[in-house]
């Protein structure tokens, strides 16, 4: 399963050769370059597994990735954890410096 309903409602049917080409699965091998993956857990745009499938490729196609699962979230609301660790990945990645320290002062739940 590579994008379950999202290639039927642009590219119709039946099945040809585009939607592999258009896969991210089907070309993990070819992807370069600082890559990261967050997926929500109650997704209903991007069925986690899909997220999940992708990092399988990349791990077989031996890529370096970061993963960032974050529970209870849909596909746009992945929340102010989500927002850190993409200012993180993009500090780090883009900018080379060293991220914040978010875990150095306690924040207190609700």
């Amino acid at each position: 399963i590579d994008k379950t309903w999202w290639n039927e409602l642009w590219m119709g049917w039946p099945v040809g050769i585009e939607y592999s080409q258009s896969s991210a699965v089907d070309n993990a091998h070819r992807l370069q370059g600082k890559l990261m993956i967050a997926v929500g857990e109650m997704d209903d745009n991007v069925d986690p597994f899909c997220s999940f499938q992708l990092a399988d490729r990349l791990i077989k196609a031996g890529k370096d990735f970061d993963i960032v699962y974050v529970p209870g979230a849909n596909h746009h609301t992945l929340g102010t954890y989500t927002e850190r660790k993409l200012l993180d990945f993009f500090v780090r990645n883009i900018l080379g410096q060293t991220p914040p320290d978010w875990n150095s002062k306690p924040i207190e739940l609700e």
